[in-house]
């Protein structure tokens, strides 16, 4: 969840540490930090809040070309200058920056300080500053392996010591951290985006291994010293992909992305003269897709809903039992791995800590889990058994949203695929091949209609609570409605399935709760009307999503926004979009930071 950068080369470190942190503040953070070698000591400057606070509060001029830097998200310690990073030994040697947490921090802490070592902090980091310093004997790269031996928990981690000028040490378990390969400069990260302005070049380090680098090389190795060879990868995406190119906000640029986000990931995975899907990246033959008897889906927050409708077109499209599930729950339920089932870790980041571990448990157990990832290179996909790339680019804003509909394309693609192997006729195929490829198109016209939205969110906005309502296959969209407005404007929100309303909800009716349902021309239409009236009846402050020309709904509810008529399967890409808009005028009516939101972080990296 924090973030990470590290840099050592002939240039001044810390305008590019800066730089790099502020490429990393999508992440979610409470305050940061530099730490530059100056002449023959270490230099650290750190400070609670924004990276302006940080830019405000840092020299004009600070020498020294090598440097590690930090943004926080707390977990261990309130948010104030002492406890941001990076951390230092008591005699100012070394300097360390660390991502994770630290499970066994009290009794290492407890050893430490009885073997004389003073604490500043009251974060679990500041033990690793002070091991690494109790079995430094001149040789840093070797004292970090014998540091992390003694570690039980989640590490991303960069180490510098002012004897040891130009050289950083990095370590990975369980927390991302990425090389950057520049000419005669050396980059480490948690993340390619704090380094794409200066290198294409990566290398990802896995878990149980080390890195050393200088300026001129690198060389990786695991905790027991065996050299490590790693492939070098190229990062396919632009700089430009993370500007904002003229929005206000990250959030706003990636909703209305999305007609070209979910072109790029059907591209090239329609096989329209077999009218079916083609999704290489399964590693899985055709033979081995027709014994799939079951699908489980794990996943976390948004990914987790995009899961759900997953589920959905499965059994409905494919005939095959299907269901998702909380990644955090299952790992620890000692889940049961069935034969002929595919398990997919559905993920934006492919760092998800729950989901990733969750998937080596059900690994560990024998089964086959593929990923659907965005970011390439993740952890994710690395390790799972195959998988799809959705392709939406860089999502910057921390509340998903383009990626949200990507994940829907990828379970769709799969869905016709194996129902065009079990009992889909070819016509039928087809026919919803035309259906999806109409989608990026009609949402199109849902963004041209968005200015309809600000009035509602001026109207609405000072209410205190909501309810979002939705049946079928737009109950997990329901559910993601309500995740986007509690995110970003901080208003609570609550999803549910509409049929659900009579069993306990609707005791939270009445004139300043306004209830947002979901109303496609769907077999369902009319249950949900039948749901409307029954909020309206109790005084309740109606607000639908239907169909264009949908008279009826708009004589029931207060106010109406209207989307194209689609194919009944098709509605959550068309349903979740206006709840996106909504969700964000709403936050700038509110005065809300919508591409940081309080305490939310982009990449969940801890449990």
């Amino acid at each position: 969840m924090c973030g990470i950068i590290g840099y050592c080369g002939p240039r001044p470190a810390a305008d590019i540490l800066v730089e790099g942190l502020k490429r990393l503040e999508y992440r979610g953070y409470d305050s940061a930090g530099i730490c530059v070698r100056s002449e023959d000591d270490l230099s650290i400057y750190k400070k609670k809040g924004k990276i302006a606070d940080l830019k405000a509060y840092l020299p004009e001029t600070i020498a020294g070309s090598t440097g590690i830097g930090h943004t926080r998200w707390a977990t261990h310690g309130e948010v104030n200058d002492v406890n941001a990073h990076p951390h230092s030994s008591g005699d100012g040697s070394i300097a360390i920056v660390h991502n994770g947490i630290v499970e066994n921090f009290t009794p290492l802490r407890e050893k430490l300080e009885e073997d004389g070592y003073e604490f500043v902090t009251e974060t679990d980091s500041e033990v690793i500053v002070h091991l690494v310093d109790s079995l430094y004997e001149g040789d840093l790269e070797r004292a970090v392996k014998r540091a992390v031996l003694l570690l039980k928990g989640t590490y991303g981690l960069v180490v510098m010591h002012k004897n040891e000028p130009g050289v950083l040490v990095g370590a990975r378990n369980g927390s991302p951290l990425v090389l950057g390969i520049g000419e005669s400069e050396m980059f480490l990260a948690s993340d390619v985006t704090a380094i794409i302005a200066h290198t294409k070049q990566v290398v990802y380090i896995e878990d149980g291994e080390v890195v050393c680098l200088t300026a001129d090389g690198y060389r990786t190795s695991d905790l027991k010293d065996r050299p490590v060879d790693k492939t070098i990868d190229v990062i396919s995406w632009e700089l430009e992909e993370i500007e904002k190119e003229g929005f206000t906000h990250y959030m706003e640029k990636e909703i209305l992305e999305q007609p070209e986000s979910i072109l790029r990931a059907m591209q090239g995975r329609i096989e329209s003269e077999y009218a079916t899907g083609h999704l290489g990246g399964l590693n899985m033959t055709r033979q081995e897709l027709l014994q799939v008897e079951r699908v489980k889906i794990i996943a976390a927050g948004t990914s987790f809903y995009a899961g759900m409708v997953g589920a959905y077109l499965l059994e409905s499209l494919a005939r095959i039992p299907a269901s998702a599930e909380l990644a955090s729950e299952l790992r620890y339920r000692n889940p049961i791995v069935e034969r002929n089932t595919v398990y997919f870790a559905v993920s934006q980041s492919g760092e998800t800590a729950d989901t990733l571990y969750a998937m080596r448990e059900l690994q560990r157990k024998g089964a086959r889990v593929l990923g659907i990832c965005n970011v390439v290179g993740s952890t994710i996909p690395r390790e799972s058994d195959g998988g799809v790339y959705i392709h939406s680019g860089p999502e910057i804003a921390v509340a998903s949203t383009k990626a949200f509909t990507s994940q829907l394309t990828a379970f769709y693609l799969f869905a016709l695929m194996l129902a065009r192997m079990r009992d889909m006729s070819i016509e039928k195929g087809a026919e919803l091949i035309r259906y999806l490829e109409a989608i990026p198109h009609l949402i199109d016209e849902v963004i041209d209609r968005k200015e309809s939205l600000i009035p509602l969110a001026r109207k609405y906005h000072r209410a205190e609570d909501f309810l979002f309502l939705g049946r079928g296959i737009n109950y997990p969209v329901a559910l993601e409605g309500a995740l986007k407005l509690k995110e970003i404007s901080y208003i609570h929100a609550e999803g549910y399935s509409a049929a659900e309303i009579k069993h306990g909800p609707i005791a939270l009716i009445n004139e300043e709760t306004p209830s947002v349902f979901l109303v496609p021309d769907d077999a369902l239409r009319e249950k949900v009307i039948s749901n409307m009236k029954e909020v309206k009846a109790r005084s309740g402050q109606v607000i639908a999503i239907a169909v264009d020309g949908d008279d009826e709904v708009a004589s029931i509810a207060d106010d109406v926004f209207f989307v194209p008529r689609a194919h009944e399967l098709m509605y959550p890409y068309l349903m979740v979009v206006p709840l996106q808009l909504f969700a964000y005028y709403t936050a700038l009516e509110l005065g809300r930071n919508v591409d940081q939101p309080r305490n939310l972080a982009k990449s969940v990296t801890v449990e």
